[in-house]
């Protein structure tokens, strides 16, 4: 099995700074792409920040400048650094990745996506 354990949120102040890990552990090959994703309530899960295995990062507009998404394939963790948070960041955070996963004795592998469990952000006005 995978599993993916956040860790990280909280309570801030706006204007605050919170920094978000996700490691990731089982039986897997590797891990391709790995995301942040946010749900707040009412509101759709919505995909925060996502970087591939060789680094290169993608952002939701309405974090761009403010959050940086990073992460250590030896450590097999994607971090999400949150500067300048708003009360409108409020949800709870979630990490997903693409893991390879042998199929069969033969060796063939195969990709699914896994979640973690989740992390609450609040920011106070």
């Amino acid at each position: 099995q995978v599993q993916l354990v956040e860790s990280g949120g909280g309570l801030v102040q706006a204007g605050g700074s919170l920094r978000l890990s996700c490691v990731a552990s089982g039986d897997f090959k590797s891990i391709n792409n790995m995301g942040w994703y946010r749900h707040a309530p009412g509101e759709q899960r919505e995909l925060v920040a996502s970087i591939t295995s060789g680094g290169t990062t993608n952002y939701a507009d309405f974090v761009k400048g403010r959050f940086t998404i990073s992460r250590d394939n030896a450590k097999n963790t994607v971090y999400l650094q949150m500067n300048s948070l708003e009360p409108e960041d409020t949800a709870v955070y979630y990490c997903n990745g693409q893991f390879r996963r042998v199929a069969n004795v033969e060796g063939a592998t195969y990709e699914r996506v896994y979640w973690g469990q989740g992390t609450q952000v609040t920011v106070s006005s």
